[in-house]
């Protein structure tokens, strides 16, 4: 008897982390859509956050809950990392609410513009060229951090898996536009140099100068820079 409730114990434990493991991406939808509204719309839960938005009654919902314009335009690139994000998530598309999806559009300057070394800590992306030659990469996590990387052109496809950092570089002479879609209604963005040299407030350079093996006065330097955000 006691072998029997153990063994049940031991499938409700593995049941449960099978779960914890299959729902690690945006929640599924359990009705038809759930547009986002602001949770500041509801003053009577002070305090009180969702994993996601606030939804709006379904029957009020219209065409606009579910439309952006505006990834057609180019953006300017005229900035210290010679690229522009242009994002379409659930800030932009309300509709998103609970879909797991979103869409960015990335406009690179001619010669170097490069969307730096970042990670998306909740989303997988798949990248499409539109125009120009980009090299792309990711690294690969502990021990081995391998670096897998490719020249891609117009109409070329690449994936960059969940959380692993990855970056975009335009080595053609011309503009170069890509369209990624991202596996969640806001992926979210950690640019690392932004992220390490750029926080609010400093991390101690003792940690840094020690993480990256160099000179305290060299991470006091990076520290002092400012950290153009491209997104």
């Amino acid at each position: 008897m006691k072998g029997a409730h153990l063994l049940t114990a031991t499938l409700a434990i593995f049941a449960l982390v099978t779960c914890l493991l299959v729902s690690a991406s945006d929640p599924s939808p359990l009705q038809d859509f759930c547009v986002a509204i602001n949770s500041a719309q509801f003053p009577q839960f002070p305090g009180v956050f969702v994993n996601g938005k606030f939804c709006k009654d379904p029957k009020m919902a219209t065409a606009n809950d579910f439309f952006f314009s505006g990834l057609q335009i180019p953006k300017p690139t005229a900035n210290a990392v010679g690229s522009t994000v242009t994002a379409a998530n659930v800030e932009q598309i309300p509709g998103l609410n609970t879909l797991g999806i979103s869409l960015a559009r990335i406009d690179y300057a001619p010669n170097g513009g490069l969307n730096p070394p970042h990670t998306h800590p909740r989303a997988s992306e798949v990248l499409v060229v539109l125009e120009g030659t980009l090299y792309v990469g990711f690294v690969t996590s502990n021990p081995d951090n391998k670096l897998i990387s490719k020249v891609l052109n117009k109409g070329d496809v690449f994936v960059f898996p969940v959380g692993l950092i990855h970056f975009q570089l335009n080595i053609g002479p011309v503009n170069a536009v890509a369209l990624a879609a991202l596996s969640s209604q806001n992926p979210g963005v950690i640019t690392i140099a932004n992220a390490v040299f750029g926080a609010n407030p400093p991390i101690n350079p003792d940690v840094l100068s020690k993480a990256f093996q160099v000179e305290e006065k060299l991470v006091e330097y990076l520290q002092k820079q400012f950290w153009y955000n491209n997104n």
